[in-house]
Protein backbone atom coordinates (compact mmCIF):
# COMPACT_ATOMS: atom_id res chain seq x y z
CA UNK A 1 0.00 0.00 0.00
CA UNK A 2 1.33 3.44 -0.91
CA UNK A 3 2.46 5.84 2.00
CA UNK A 4 1.40 9.33 1.91
CA UNK A 5 4.07 11.83 3.32
CA UNK A 6 3.21 15.76 4.08
CA UNK A 7 6.64 17.28 3.39
CA UNK A 8 6.21 19.45 6.19
CA UNK A 9 9.76 20.09 6.61
CA UNK A 10 10.57 23.85 7.85
CA UNK A 11 13.14 24.34 5.44
CA UNK A 12 13.97 27.48 3.57
CA UNK A 13 15.09 28.11 0.18
CA UNK A 14 18.64 27.57 1.73
CA UNK A 15 18.04 24.21 2.68
CA UNK A 16 20.88 21.77 2.53
CA UNK A 17 20.52 19.30 -0.09
CA UNK A 18 22.34 15.93 -0.36
CA UNK A 19 22.64 14.15 -3.91
CA UNK A 20 23.49 10.34 -3.82
CA UNK A 21 22.48 8.80 -6.94
CA UNK A 22 23.68 5.76 -8.90
CA UNK A 23 24.20 5.51 -12.45
CA UNK A 24 21.66 5.52 -14.89
CA UNK A 25 22.36 2.23 -16.60
CA UNK A 26 23.84 2.35 -20.59
CA UNK A 27 23.02 6.06 -20.21
CA UNK A 28 24.99 8.47 -17.72
CA UNK A 29 27.43 8.23 -14.66
CA UNK A 30 26.14 8.80 -11.03
CA UNK A 31 27.73 11.89 -11.30
CA UNK A 32 26.09 12.81 -14.32
CA UNK A 33 23.06 12.41 -12.83
CA UNK A 34 23.68 13.92 -9.61
CA UNK A 35 25.19 16.96 -11.80
CA UNK A 36 22.30 16.88 -13.77
CA UNK A 37 19.67 17.14 -11.01
CA UNK A 38 21.85 19.96 -9.10
CA UNK A 39 21.55 21.86 -12.57
CA UNK A 40 17.68 21.60 -12.00
CA UNK A 41 16.93 21.93 -8.40
CA UNK A 42 19.02 25.06 -8.52
CA UNK A 43 16.84 26.82 -10.90
CA UNK A 44 14.19 26.65 -9.00
CA UNK A 45 15.97 26.80 -5.20
CA UNK A 46 18.87 29.40 -5.90
CA UNK A 47 19.88 29.34 -2.30
CA UNK A 48 20.26 26.21 -1.71
CA UNK A 49 22.90 24.56 -0.36
CA UNK A 50 23.89 21.11 -2.53
CA UNK A 51 26.52 18.74 -2.38
CA UNK A 52 26.81 15.65 -4.71
CA UNK A 53 27.62 11.94 -3.95
CA UNK A 54 28.17 9.38 -6.75
CA UNK A 55 27.00 5.58 -5.30
CA UNK A 56 27.28 2.32 -6.61
CA UNK A 57 25.98 -0.95 -5.04
CA UNK A 58 29.04 -2.99 -6.12
CA UNK A 59 27.97 -3.70 -9.55
CA UNK A 60 28.43 -1.60 -12.63
CA UNK A 61 29.43 2.20 -12.13
CA UNK A 62 31.61 1.03 -8.82
CA UNK A 63 34.60 2.02 -10.21
CA UNK A 64 33.54 5.20 -11.62
CA UNK A 65 31.53 6.60 -8.43
CA UNK A 66 34.09 5.59 -5.97
CA UNK A 67 36.82 7.20 -8.40
CA UNK A 68 34.74 10.04 -8.71
CA UNK A 69 33.97 10.81 -4.83
CA UNK A 70 37.13 10.18 -3.53
CA UNK A 71 39.17 12.25 -6.19
CA UNK A 72 40.85 8.77 -6.63
CA UNK A 73 42.64 7.60 -10.12
CA UNK A 74 41.58 5.04 -13.17
CA UNK A 75 44.30 2.60 -14.13
CA UNK A 76 44.28 1.04 -17.12
CA UNK A 77 45.60 -2.77 -17.74
CA UNK A 78 45.50 -5.44 -20.21
CA UNK A 79 44.54 -8.70 -18.70
CA UNK A 80 42.60 -11.77 -20.15
CA UNK A 81 38.55 -11.79 -20.98
CA UNK A 82 36.83 -14.79 -20.46
CA UNK A 83 38.35 -16.88 -23.16
CA UNK A 84 41.65 -16.08 -22.40
CA UNK A 85 41.88 -13.25 -25.26
CA UNK A 86 44.09 -9.79 -24.54
CA UNK A 87 41.69 -7.35 -24.03
CA UNK A 88 41.98 -3.66 -22.19
CA UNK A 89 40.48 -3.34 -19.08
CA UNK A 90 40.93 -1.64 -15.95
CA UNK A 91 40.46 -0.75 -12.03
CA UNK A 92 40.05 2.03 -9.59
CA UNK A 93 42.22 3.50 -6.66
CA UNK A 94 40.63 5.36 -3.96
CA UNK A 95 41.69 9.28 -3.48
CA UNK A 96 43.78 7.84 -0.62
CA UNK A 97 45.72 5.61 -2.87
CA UNK A 98 44.82 2.90 -0.37
CA UNK A 99 41.85 0.70 -1.83
CA UNK A 100 41.71 -0.53 -5.09
CA UNK A 101 38.04 -0.78 -6.70
CA UNK A 102 37.87 -3.83 -9.03
CA UNK A 103 34.87 -4.88 -10.98
CA UNK A 104 35.04 -8.27 -12.08
CA UNK A 105 32.80 -7.80 -15.34
CA UNK A 106 35.90 -5.85 -16.95
CA UNK A 107 37.36 -8.56 -17.60
CA UNK A 108 35.32 -11.73 -17.08
CA UNK A 109 31.88 -10.52 -17.62
CA UNK A 110 29.98 -11.55 -20.31
CA UNK A 111 30.07 -7.86 -21.74
CA UNK A 112 33.78 -8.96 -22.90
CA UNK A 113 32.60 -12.08 -25.70
CA UNK A 114 29.41 -11.78 -28.22
CA UNK A 115 26.62 -13.56 -27.39
CA UNK A 116 27.46 -17.13 -29.78
CA UNK A 117 30.55 -17.02 -27.69
CA UNK A 118 28.87 -17.74 -24.41
CA UNK A 119 30.37 -21.07 -23.08
CA UNK A 120 30.56 -21.22 -18.94
CA UNK A 121 32.34 -25.32 -19.98
CA UNK A 122 35.59 -23.06 -21.11
CA UNK A 123 34.87 -18.95 -19.81
CA UNK A 124 37.78 -18.62 -16.82
CA UNK A 125 38.50 -15.83 -14.21
CA UNK A 126 41.67 -15.82 -15.11
CA UNK A 127 41.02 -12.10 -15.91
CA UNK A 128 39.99 -10.89 -12.59
CA UNK A 129 43.00 -12.62 -10.77
CA UNK A 130 45.37 -10.44 -13.23
CA UNK A 131 43.59 -7.14 -11.72
CA UNK A 132 43.62 -8.18 -8.36
CA UNK A 133 47.61 -8.82 -8.91
CA UNK A 134 47.62 -5.37 -10.25
CA UNK A 135 45.62 -3.75 -7.75
CA UNK A 136 48.62 -5.62 -5.37
CA UNK A 137 51.06 -4.16 -7.61
CA UNK A 138 50.24 -0.73 -7.44
CA UNK A 139 50.20 -1.03 -3.30
CA UNK A 140 46.70 -1.37 -2.45
CA UNK A 141 45.77 -3.65 0.83
CA UNK A 142 42.06 -3.24 0.43
CA UNK A 143 40.23 -4.52 -2.52
CA UNK A 144 36.68 -4.00 -3.05
CA UNK A 145 35.55 -6.17 -5.75
CA UNK A 146 32.11 -6.29 -7.44
CA UNK A 147 31.29 -9.23 -8.99
CA UNK A 148 27.92 -8.64 -11.27
CA UNK A 149 27.81 -9.66 -14.74
CA UNK A 150 30.06 -12.63 -14.88
CA UNK A 151 30.70 -15.01 -18.02
CA UNK A 152 31.87 -17.57 -16.03
CA UNK A 153 31.41 -20.82 -13.99
CA UNK A 154 34.44 -21.59 -12.60
CA UNK A 155 34.46 -21.29 -8.98
CA UNK A 156 37.03 -18.54 -9.01
CA UNK A 157 39.62 -21.59 -10.22
CA UNK A 158 40.87 -19.25 -12.89
CA UNK A 159 41.30 -16.11 -10.79
CA UNK A 160 43.04 -18.30 -7.97
CA UNK A 161 45.34 -19.75 -10.86
CA UNK A 162 46.09 -16.05 -11.91
CA UNK A 163 47.31 -15.36 -8.22
CA UNK A 164 49.67 -18.39 -8.20
CA UNK A 165 47.14 -21.30 -7.29
CA UNK A 166 47.53 -24.93 -9.13
CA UNK A 167 45.06 -27.16 -9.74
CA UNK A 168 46.01 -30.67 -10.69
CA UNK A 169 44.06 -33.99 -12.34
CA UNK A 170 44.54 -37.56 -11.04
CA UNK A 171 47.57 -37.71 -13.42
CA UNK A 172 49.12 -34.77 -12.05
CA UNK A 173 48.77 -32.56 -14.84
CA UNK A 174 47.42 -29.06 -14.68
CA UNK A 175 43.79 -28.96 -15.57
CA UNK A 176 42.46 -26.87 -18.28
CA UNK A 177 40.38 -23.10 -17.70
CA UNK A 178 36.51 -23.39 -16.84
CA UNK A 179 34.02 -24.76 -15.16
CA UNK A 180 34.02 -28.25 -17.35
CA UNK A 181 37.10 -28.80 -15.80
CA UNK A 182 36.41 -28.49 -12.09
CA UNK A 183 35.33 -32.23 -12.12
CA UNK A 184 38.83 -33.09 -12.93
CA UNK A 185 40.64 -31.72 -10.16
CA UNK A 186 41.99 -33.80 -7.59
CA UNK A 187 44.52 -31.97 -5.97
CA UNK A 188 44.58 -28.07 -5.17
CA UNK A 189 48.43 -26.68 -4.64
CA UNK A 190 48.00 -23.49 -2.64
CA UNK A 191 52.45 -23.08 -2.42
CA UNK A 192 52.24 -20.36 -4.55
CA UNK A 193 49.70 -17.96 -4.04
CA UNK A 194 51.25 -14.65 -3.97
CA UNK A 195 52.02 -13.75 -0.32
CA UNK A 196 50.69 -10.42 -0.68
CA UNK A 197 47.17 -11.99 -0.26
CA UNK A 198 47.87 -12.85 3.20
CA UNK A 199 48.10 -8.77 4.27
CA UNK A 200 45.51 -7.60 1.63
CA UNK A 201 41.79 -7.51 3.03
CA UNK A 202 39.71 -8.53 -0.10
CA UNK A 203 35.79 -7.40 0.62
CA UNK A 204 33.15 -8.60 -2.15
CA UNK A 205 30.08 -6.90 -2.91
CA UNK A 206 27.55 -9.51 -2.93
CA UNK A 207 23.95 -9.10 -2.05
CA UNK A 208 23.18 -12.62 -3.82
CA UNK A 209 22.47 -15.26 -1.00
CA UNK A 210 22.50 -18.02 -3.18
CA UNK A 211 24.49 -21.14 -2.44
CA UNK A 212 26.91 -22.71 -5.07
CA UNK A 213 25.12 -25.75 -5.52
CA UNK A 214 21.76 -27.12 -5.49
CA UNK A 215 18.31 -25.93 -7.38
CA UNK A 216 19.04 -22.34 -6.21
CA UNK A 217 23.39 -22.64 -6.86
CA UNK A 218 25.15 -21.04 -9.37
CA UNK A 219 24.88 -23.36 -12.09
CA UNK A 220 20.96 -23.49 -12.32
CA UNK A 221 20.12 -19.90 -11.43
CA UNK A 222 22.77 -18.50 -13.98
CA UNK A 223 24.09 -21.08 -15.84
CA UNK A 224 21.23 -21.17 -18.31
CA UNK A 225 21.84 -16.86 -19.34
CA UNK A 226 25.84 -17.81 -20.00
CA UNK A 227 25.32 -20.32 -22.60
CA UNK A 228 24.44 -23.62 -20.81
CA UNK A 229 21.52 -25.71 -21.73
CA UNK A 230 20.08 -28.27 -19.70
CA UNK A 231 22.65 -31.05 -19.72
CA UNK A 232 25.44 -28.40 -19.20
CA UNK A 233 23.68 -26.95 -16.27
CA UNK A 234 23.53 -30.02 -14.78
CA UNK A 235 26.95 -31.04 -15.23
CA UNK A 236 28.49 -27.56 -14.15
CA UNK A 237 26.58 -28.24 -10.65
CA UNK A 238 28.39 -31.92 -10.66
CA UNK A 239 31.44 -30.14 -11.13
CA UNK A 240 31.31 -27.53 -8.61
CA UNK A 241 29.88 -29.70 -5.71
CA UNK A 242 33.22 -31.92 -6.62
CA UNK A 243 35.40 -28.88 -6.31
CA UNK A 244 33.97 -27.82 -3.07
CA UNK A 245 34.76 -31.16 -1.71
CA UNK A 246 38.02 -31.10 -2.84
CA UNK A 247 38.45 -27.47 -1.19
CA UNK A 248 37.07 -28.67 1.71
CA UNK A 249 39.18 -31.66 2.38
CA UNK A 250 42.47 -29.67 1.31
CA UNK A 251 41.82 -26.93 2.67
CA UNK A 252 39.69 -26.98 5.39
CA UNK A 253 36.89 -24.73 4.43
CA UNK A 254 33.28 -25.16 3.64
CA UNK A 255 32.32 -23.00 1.05
CA UNK A 256 29.38 -25.00 -0.48
CA UNK A 257 26.25 -23.75 1.65
CA UNK A 258 27.32 -20.00 1.93
CA UNK A 259 25.03 -17.51 1.38
CA UNK A 260 26.63 -15.77 -1.97
CA UNK A 261 29.06 -18.31 -2.42
CA UNK A 262 26.99 -18.82 -5.81
CA UNK A 263 27.72 -15.39 -7.11
CA UNK A 264 29.46 -14.87 -10.40
CA UNK A 265 29.06 -18.85 -11.14
CA UNK A 266 30.80 -19.64 -8.31
CA UNK A 267 33.47 -16.82 -7.86
CA UNK A 268 32.48 -15.89 -4.05
CA UNK A 269 33.42 -19.12 -3.01
CA UNK A 270 36.56 -19.38 -4.60
CA UNK A 271 37.18 -15.83 -3.00
CA UNK A 272 36.09 -17.19 0.60
CA UNK A 273 37.91 -20.34 -0.19
CA UNK A 274 41.82 -18.91 -1.66
CA UNK A 275 41.70 -15.58 -0.69
CA UNK A 276 40.17 -15.30 2.68
CA UNK A 277 37.74 -12.67 1.32
CA UNK A 278 34.73 -11.48 2.99
CA UNK A 279 31.42 -11.13 1.23
CA UNK A 280 30.06 -7.70 1.81
CA UNK A 281 26.33 -5.90 1.16
CA UNK A 282 27.32 -3.23 -1.56
CA UNK A 283 25.96 -0.32 -0.53
CA UNK A 284 27.39 -0.36 3.16
CA UNK A 285 30.63 -1.18 1.70
CA UNK A 286 30.87 1.75 -0.69
CA UNK A 287 28.69 4.31 1.15
CA UNK A 288 31.99 3.84 3.96
CA UNK A 289 34.37 4.52 1.22
CA UNK A 290 32.78 7.21 0.10
CA UNK A 291 31.35 9.08 3.69
CA UNK A 292 28.23 8.98 2.53
CA UNK A 293 26.54 8.74 6.49
CA UNK A 294 28.53 12.02 7.24
CA UNK A 295 26.87 13.83 4.39
CA UNK A 296 23.39 12.79 5.40
CA UNK A 297 24.04 13.93 8.59
CA UNK A 298 24.99 17.48 7.12
CA UNK A 299 21.91 17.17 4.87
CA UNK A 300 18.47 18.28 5.39
CA UNK A 301 17.28 16.10 2.25
CA UNK A 302 18.46 12.93 0.24
CA UNK A 303 17.39 12.69 -2.75
CA UNK A 304 18.75 9.23 -4.54
CA UNK A 305 18.17 7.32 -7.20
CA UNK A 306 18.77 4.46 -10.50
CA UNK A 307 17.80 3.60 -14.03
CA UNK A 308 14.70 1.77 -13.30
CA UNK A 309 12.96 1.03 -9.73
CA UNK A 310 10.92 -1.87 -8.83
CA UNK A 311 10.72 -4.44 -6.36
CA UNK A 312 13.91 -5.22 -6.90
CA UNK A 313 14.87 -2.45 -5.54
CA UNK A 314 14.72 -3.14 -1.78
CA UNK A 315 17.00 -6.05 -2.60
CA UNK A 316 20.53 -4.63 -1.92
CA UNK A 317 19.99 -1.69 -4.69
CA UNK A 318 21.29 2.05 -4.23
CA UNK A 319 18.27 4.06 -3.69
CA UNK A 320 17.26 1.34 -1.10
CA UNK A 321 20.80 1.28 0.58
CA UNK A 322 21.03 5.52 0.86
CA UNK A 323 17.53 5.50 1.75
CA UNK A 324 18.35 3.23 5.00
CA UNK A 325 20.97 5.40 6.29
CA UNK A 326 19.23 8.40 5.83
CA UNK A 327 16.07 6.98 7.64
CA UNK A 328 18.34 6.42 10.61
CA UNK A 329 18.88 9.98 10.94
CA UNK A 330 15.62 10.90 10.51
CA UNK A 331 15.73 12.57 6.69
CA UNK A 332 13.35 12.53 3.95
CA UNK A 333 14.33 10.62 1.20
CA UNK A 334 13.82 11.59 -2.58
CA UNK A 335 14.12 8.88 -5.27
CA UNK A 336 14.49 10.22 -8.88
CA UNK A 337 14.15 7.00 -11.80
CA UNK A 338 14.21 6.97 -15.34
CA UNK A 339 11.41 4.66 -14.92
CA UNK A 340 9.45 3.78 -12.06
CA UNK A 341 8.21 -0.26 -12.27
CA UNK A 342 6.12 -2.69 -10.79
CA UNK A 343 6.46 -3.14 -7.06
CA UNK A 344 7.73 -0.46 -6.46
CA UNK A 345 5.34 1.29 -4.00
CA UNK A 346 7.08 -1.15 -1.43
CA UNK A 347 9.68 1.53 -0.74
CA UNK A 348 7.43 3.80 0.89
CA UNK A 349 7.88 1.48 3.80
CA UNK A 350 11.68 1.06 2.97
CA UNK A 351 12.59 4.48 3.75
CA UNK A 352 11.60 6.17 0.47
CA UNK A 353 9.36 8.85 0.89
CA UNK A 354 8.72 10.17 -2.78
CA UNK A 355 9.49 9.03 -6.20
CA UNK A 356 9.78 11.05 -9.42
CA UNK A 357 10.00 9.18 -12.96
CA UNK A 358 12.22 11.56 -15.49
CA UNK A 359 9.56 10.43 -18.49
CA UNK A 360 7.59 13.54 -19.58
CA UNK A 361 5.68 11.60 -22.32
CA UNK A 362 6.34 8.44 -24.38
CA UNK A 363 10.00 8.22 -25.65
CA UNK A 364 11.64 5.49 -27.54
CA UNK A 365 14.67 3.63 -25.62
CA UNK A 366 17.11 5.71 -27.80
CA UNK A 367 15.37 8.97 -27.26
CA UNK A 368 15.19 8.48 -23.90
CA UNK A 369 19.03 7.83 -23.17
CA UNK A 370 19.66 10.83 -25.68
CA UNK A 371 18.00 13.23 -23.60
CA UNK A 372 18.67 11.87 -19.76
CA UNK A 373 20.71 14.61 -18.59
CA UNK A 374 17.81 17.30 -19.95
CA UNK A 375 14.93 15.07 -18.37
CA UNK A 376 17.06 14.71 -15.06
CA UNK A 377 17.68 18.52 -15.24
CA UNK A 378 13.70 19.41 -15.29
CA UNK A 379 12.58 16.61 -12.95
CA UNK A 380 15.26 18.60 -10.47
CA UNK A 381 13.70 21.77 -11.05
CA UNK A 382 10.31 20.29 -10.53
CA UNK A 383 11.46 18.85 -7.73
CA UNK A 384 12.90 22.00 -6.22
CA UNK A 385 9.56 23.89 -7.53
CA UNK A 386 7.25 21.42 -4.71
CA UNK A 387 10.08 22.20 -1.81
CA UNK A 388 9.40 25.61 -2.62
CA UNK A 389 5.65 25.37 -2.46
CA UNK A 390 5.59 22.72 0.63
CA UNK A 391 7.19 26.08 2.51
CA UNK A 392 5.20 28.74 1.02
Amino acid sequence: MAKYVKFDLYFSTSMRILIAPDSFKNSLSAMGVADSLRKGILKSLPRAEIRTLPMADGGEGTIESIIDATGGDLVIVRVQDPLLRKVESCFGISGDGSTAVIEMAVASGLQLIEPEEKDPWITSTFGTGELIREALDAGCRTILLGIGGSATNDCGAGMANALGVKFYDQDEKLVAQGGGALGKVRRIDIGGLDPRIAETRILVACDVTNPLTGPRGASYVYGPQKGADREMVEKLDSNIADFAGIIRDQLGKDVESVPGAGAAGGLGAGLIAFLNAELVEGVPAIAERVGLESEVKWADLVITGEGRMDFQTQFGKTPFGVAQIAKRHDKTVIAVAGTIGEGADVLYDLGIDAMYSILECPLSLEEAINKTPELLETAGERIGRFLALSNS
